[in-house]
């Protein structure tokens, strides 16, 4: 068989560990890996998935993420390449360069495990699955587990901001929401405020992941490790919660009766995972309870088709750019103050008995429960539920017809506001 062909910019010919000339190549969106021998295309997957392209040796390695029917896999692409070719470590440079887009290789990030989270995986998915993707990325990151509740808010409220380029949460969404708190209690918060957090699902809902990367996806480990390795910026609004004088952040949602008692009378059955979400709201279902609640809210839109067309418009509008975190580094170094707390003009009052009464800055509660499905991340405004009383059969309906898709959003029963 004759030697490998020099490389050019964006393709290499090499040969595979059975003397098989193959060539690696790659474009604005994909990599690919032919086999030349036998006009034969072995493997293309986005460029995105691309975690490391490096020369070992004679050989140069691909490591990447390949999806197949059970997931997302790490799968390395490894030939060798004419040793005197001086354009291999060219072609190499240039392809990091394309699968990485300008976002920053081999970040640094701080890892808290929750082992007790959900069902209780997240050990073992961390040694399988998370750990070999940042290696094979060349990440450099330090591991901690968590003890005990209030372990990741306190390990949050003493991060050096500085020392990481993002926080790591592998767990459910309540360490998201310990590890946020922690950055309220930080000496500087809004610079630890300004660190992001990638979460990776290891817990019952997982809502978090399912808005970030898609229900299609968003329960996927693999995946979203990958959003940890090469996630861009994305800002998103916290509300501020004031209970008996006490300040609290919220990233997601607040509820009171039923979505309430459906999660904390579950707190038993974590082993379940979201199906334990599925168990309450039936049992809550047969009980029929009703509570009587007196809510006050400032309302900025309460017209539901008004709502999906401003969902549209923000969808089909331009990404917004990412801000650095340099300029949220040169905020203010306290909290911004509580708005509202002595204004008593223009507020809305609902009074009487209701199912339950739900507060959310993302469409999914859960990959079986669509909530909020005109909330928007970063619109300054928060989506307001309140359900009224349904007849069983009508509640039963709704859960089985719809929820992940939002249906129950157009229920007279149903008010929605922003």
């Amino acid at each position: 068989m004759s030697a490998p062909a020099p490389a050019t910019h964006t393709r290499i010919r090499v040969e595979s560990s059975k003397k098989q000339l193959l060539e690696f190549a790659f474009d604005d969106t994909h990599f690919t890996v032919r086999n030349l021998s036998e006009d034969l295309l072995k493997l293309k997957v986005p460029l995105s998935h691309v975690l490391w392209v490096g020369i070992s040796g004679p050989a140069i390695d691909v490591h990447l993420l390949v999806k197949s029917r059970g997931g997302f896999k790490l799968t390395t692409v490894s030939a060798s390449f004419q040793g005197d070719d001086p354009n291999t470590s060219s072609w190499v440079q240039s392809a990091m360069a394309a699968a990485y887009g300008g976002v920053k290789t081999q970040r640094r990030l701080l890892v808290i495990i929750n082992p007790h989270g959900g069902p209780g995986k997240a050990t073992s998915l961390f040694k399988g699955k998370v750990e070999p993707i940042l290696n094979a990325a060349r990440c450099v990151y330090k591991a901690l587990y968590t003890e005990s509740n209030g372990h990741a808010q306190k390990i949050a409220s003493e991060i050096l901001p500085d020392e990481y380029d993002a926080v790591v949460s592998i767990s459910g969404d309540g360490t998201l929401h310990e590890i946020l708190n922690g950055f309220a209690q930080h000496k500087e918060p809004m610079r630890a405020l300004g660190l992001p957090i990638a979460p990776i699902p290891a817990g019952s809902g997982n809502g978090t992941c399912l808005n970030l990367l898609g229900i299609q996806d968003g329960l996927d480990v693999a995946y979203a490790t990958l959003n940890v390795i090469k996630g861009r910026l994305m800002s998103i609004d916290l509300l501020s919660i004031l209970q008996s004088g006490k300040r609290s952040l919220s990233f997601m949602s607040q509820c009171v009766g039923l979505m309430a008692d459906l999660d904390l009378g579950t707190e038993h059955l974590r082993f379940m995972g979201s199906n334990r979400f599925v168990y309450g709201f039936l049992r809550g279902v047969l009980t029929a309870k009703t509570y009587r609640f007196k809510i006050s809210a400032k309302i900025g839109a309460a017209d539901k088709v008004a709502m999906v067309e401003a969902l549209r418009k923000h969808e089909n509008s331009a990404p917004h750019d990412e801000h650095p975190r340099a300029e949220v580094d040169s905020l203010s170094t306290g909290l911004p103050p509580l708005q509202y707390v002595d204004d008593y003009d223009g507020w809305t009052t609902f009074e009487g008995p209701v199912l339950f009464f739900y507060a959310g800055k993302a469409p999914y509660m859960s990959r079986e429960l669509m909530q909020f499905p005109v909330s928007m991340p970063s619109d300054g405004m928060v989506d307001l539920v309140i359900q009224g009383t349904l007849p069983r059969a009508e509640m039963l309906k709704n859960l089985l017809n719809g929820a992940e898709k939002g249906a129950a959003y157009w229920l007279n029963q149903v008010s929605h506001f922003s």
